[in-house]
């Protein structure tokens, strides 16, 4: 440790002169004017120095934001000093020094050491900037995440992905919902085979989760009838697009004793508009820092059956072949179309054709009309959300459409044995998380909202 308290600088050999002074007493974003003229520890990475010969302007830089180290070499002694302000940038240091109040510094007060340490020494050069103009692709950022990651306007993200995460959290506990946590390695698939990671599990094949879709309708039966889990699910899907990802984090709800679809868009509502609201509430500094404004969306999201959305898409112009599903460039359209008419952004697709649905064996189909499920999407802005509904709950149902879908009952005895001996009528969906985030912040590609994020060609870091 560097001491300036008793004239030139000076290292201890083996520790140094305050081993039990804490590394950090406070974030720059804590320090208040009651701390002018106190003595406190802040730590971070050294982000740029300013060095005017006599004088040198440090910028420390923490969670917190950055704070203005102020060092003076008649104080510090030449030796001290220099290195001192030689150290190269992000290198980490601990400062202890007098708070001081300077209006010119950024923060409005400056930090004027008496002890330094450094705690780890950067090489150069970077092989990231990360208070430069100079910009890089997304390719480079993600291989140096970690310094990606010191931007703060990319923390920010994560910040408010966290904030995010604990507002839809509470609600649905607040509507009475129990936290579970369900395998991630399975036998089978909610969804057939085709988008599932093939692994080993002891000399038996096995499978990581493309939902937790079987289990949460299992614990449907225990009398655990309203739960939601956050958790990673994983799609081995061949898509190079800036939506899709191999893994990422499902918000899944499911509960019991629903009547119609609508009983599950009821939650699927309240727990966007909760979310959202307190995502406003607890995180407007860092919505500022991203210079994005958010307003809680307005109540009900309006309800679209499936086939007035091909019309609407139609009469707009757009190409929508007979029996053919809409594509990713047609939901992009039906979003912009939806604000033009409306001037709203959230939005629900509903009656999902059976023949879209038709592999996922456990939708609900309308009594009256079985060529329609009570299957619905939660679109925002042109982007896909959550899918849901109510689910099909009578047995000889169930199985008939797995039947239908290519799928052998025997494959998913496990599944079906709740179904034998009194399963409630229920529904739920699968909500993405880095979906949502992604539009509400604007951000042109899902993978920003991931801290290490999985696709195909991306494996570390």
């Amino acid at each position: 440790m560097r001491s300036f308290l008793n004239g030139p600088s000076f290292s201890v050999p083996g520790g140094s002169m305050e081993e039990d002074k804490p590394l950090r007493e406070r974030y720059s974003s804590e320090i208040t004017p009651e701390d002018f003229g106190t003595k406190l520890a802040v730590a971070g990475w050294l982000q740029d120095v300013r060095n005017l010969g006599g004088i040198a302007f440090l910028q420390l830089r923490d969670r917190g934001g950055v704070l203005q180290v102020t060092a003076i070499k008649k104080e510090m002694g030449p030796e001290g000093f220099r290195e001192l302000v030689e150290l190269p940038r992000e290198s980490v240091i601990t400062v202890t020094g007098t708070v001081q109040e300077n209006n010119q510094a950024k923060a409005g007060f400056e930090v004027l050491p008496s002890s330094w340490e450094l705690l780890s020494r950067a090489e150069v050069p970077l092989p990231l900037g990360v208070v430069d103009k100079v910009g890089a692709d997304l390719d480079t950022r993600l291989d140096n995440r970690f310094l990606d990651i010191r931007k703060p306007e990319v923390a920010a993200i994560f910040r408010l992905r966290s904030i995010l995460t604990e507002g839809l959290r509470r609600s649905l506990v607040d509507q009475g919902f129990v936290e579970v946590a369900t395998p991630k390695i399975v036998s089978a698939g909610a969804e057939g085979g085709a988008t599932l990671f093939k692994l080993d599990y002891f000399g038996k094949p096995a499978y990581l989760a493309q939902s937790p879709q079987l289990y949460k309708q299992h614990l449907m039966a225990t009398g655990l009838d309203r739960v939601f889990e956050v958790a990673p699910a994983f799609r081995a899907e061949p898509s190079d697009t800036s939506r899709h990802l191999a893994e990422f984090t499902s918000l899944d709800v499911e509960q019991a004793y629903v009547r119609t679809s609508e009983d599950v868009m009821v939650t699927v509502e309240r727990m966007t508009v909760d979310g959202i609201r307190y995502m406003i509430e607890g995180g407007q500094e860092l919505l500022d820092q991203l210079i994005v404004r958010l307003d809680v969306p307005p109540q009900p999201f309006r309800r679209i059956p499936y086939d007035e959305c091909i019309d609407m898409l139609r009469g707009d112009g757009a190409d929508v072949p007979e029996d053919a599903e809409m594509g990713t460039e047609h939901e992009k359209a039906l979003g912009q179309l939806v604000h033009q008419r409306w001037g709203e952004d959230f939005y629900f697709i509903t009656d999902f054709p059976t023949r879209y649905k038709v592999g996922t064996f456990y939708a609900h189909r309308h009594e009256d009309r079985p060529e329609l499920t009570g299957y619905f999407d939660l679109g925002v802005r042109g982007l896909e959300i959550a899918s849901g509904g109510k689910r099909e709950h009578r047995l000889d149902v169930v199985t008939a459409q797995m039947e239908e879908g290519g799928l052998r009952p025997a494959d998913f005895e496990f599944y079906l044995k709740a179904f034998r001996y009194g399963m409630p009528p229920h529904g739920g969906f699968g909500y993405g998380l880095e979906r949502l985030l992604q539009v509400l912040l604007g951000l042109s590609n899902i993978r920003e909202t991931v801290l290490y994020p999985r696709d195909r060609q991306r494996l570390v870091p």
